[in-house]
Order: C-alpha cells, then structure tokens, then sequence
C-alpha cells in the first residue's frame, strides 16, 4: 500500500511541476487517503498482535 502511496506522490510532483493542478490535486487526495487506510490497518494489526500474545514453541 505504501507503494501506492509513493507512486501517486510521484505523480503529484510531475503534475504539479508540469502545471496541471487538478490533476496534482487529486492524486495527493488520494495518496492521503491510501496513507491513512494503511496507517489504520498497521495500527490494527499492532493491537491484534499485542492482544494474542506470544506463544512458545
């Protein structure tokens, strides 16, 4: 996912600097919101982890 992230940044900084805002402008919205879905699954997945706890072998 944050792979998504970083292309869709790429993305933004070459339409920016090319002078299409509209288009840089939707693809950092979209990059926020792929960043913070990731964000929230990690968090997720951090509490899960520390819920269950380890185990021995």
């Amino acid at each position: 996912m944050l792979g998504w992230v970083v292309t869709f940044l790429v993305i933004t900084l070459i339409a920016g600097i090319l002078g299409f805002g509209g288009i840089a402008g939707t693809s950092i919205e979209i990059a926020k919101v792929i960043f913070f879905i990731a964000v929230v699954l990690f968090l997720i997945s951090a509490v899960v982890g520390l819920a269950r706890g380890r185990t021995r072998i």
